[in-house]
């Protein structure tokens, strides 16, 4: 049975000897193959706590990391149609798979309805910041890293990033079915970051929005020798400076917003796993893409 909420906010007073400041309190659509993007939308609470998320997890094509970008690009324009039906000011495109495969055509189809973000851009340019002239590893699913994305963005950057990248494609579906802590995942975790193809870096990008759920057992592996950048927080930094530049801010609210999220496919473990992703208790409607 769907749960259904009312959404609302209410603007703060402009002052009399100022223009008004411009206001929208419409929501900010969030999208990914499951729910390792509520991780992204957990960051984007935090920073953002009086903006409204409506949240979709395709988890009926989990993972996307193994699809082909045709597939991709046709549920991420899919998942597109039920945002605009929400009246998202932005989509934000909370999967480096979705990002790398269907990023261009999102915004195409979205055309001047909303603002469209994806999680590599902001990345790329943090690691253009920060990490210039230095081996810089990353870890994704396999339509990541077979893409290339990272490595054209960052070449086209031309600040000498030697980045090494390695497809990971158990460690996704690990945390999706909640396997986060214990033997088993560290075993895994470690097999990866052993790979040869990791020696020497400085610092480590997770390509992937499920991963920042074990960066504890990834900075255990490295002793605080290398950095884990987890891209969750710098994507949420990112979106606030993309509303402030639209001017598309909500306005200040009396009570925190009343968030939505729909799955494509409902199962009890996912919404269990949901409050792992998200911090806290949240209702998952269950929404088929196709019916």
């Amino acid at each position: 049975m769907r749960r259904r909420r009312t959404f609302g906010a209410m603007s703060a007073p402009a002052s009399a000897s100022a223009a008004p400041a411009l206001h929208d309190a419409r929501p900010i659509g969030v999208f990914d193959s499951g729910i390792g993007g509520l991780t992204v939308a957990r960051a984007v609470n935090q920073l953002l706590p009086q903006e409204r998320l409506v949240y979709f997890g395709d988890t009926a094509h989990l993972p996307y990391g193994d699809k082909s970008t045709a597939a991709i690009q046709a549920y991420s324009v899919k998942i597109c149609d039920v945002l605009l039906r929400q009246h998202c000011k932005v989509i934000l495109i909370a999967c480096n798979s979705a990002s790398a495969a269907a990023y261009e055509l999102v915004r195409e189809y979205v055309g001047s309805k909303a603002q469209v973000l994806n999680v590599i851009d902001p990345i790329v340019r943090h690691i253009g910041q920060h990490y210039a002239g230095r081996e810089v590893g990353l870890i994704g699913t396999k339509q990541t890293v077979g893409s290339n994305v990272y490595r054209k963005k960052l070449d086209a950057l031309d600040r000498d990033i030697r980045l090494h990248a390695l497809a990971t494609p158990l460690l996704a579906p690990m945390v999706e079915e909640g396997f986060v802590r214990g033997a088993v995942s560290q075993s895994v975790i470690n097999t990866y970051l052993s790979d040869p193809a990791l020696a020497d870096i400085e610092a480590l990008v997770l390509a992937c929005t499920h991963y920042p759920l074990i960066r504890e057992q990834i900075e255990e592996y490295y002793q605080g020798q290398i950095d884990v950048l987890d891209p969750s927080a710098i994507v949420a930094e990112a979106l606030r400076e993309l509303l402030q530049a639209h001017d598309l801010a909500a306005p200040a609210a009396v009570r925190p917003p009343q968030h939505h999220f729909y799955v494509s496919d409902f199962t009890p473990s996912f919404a269990e796993s949901t409050r792992l992703f998200f911090g806290q208790e949240v209702n998952l409607e269950h929404y088929p893409l196709w019916e």
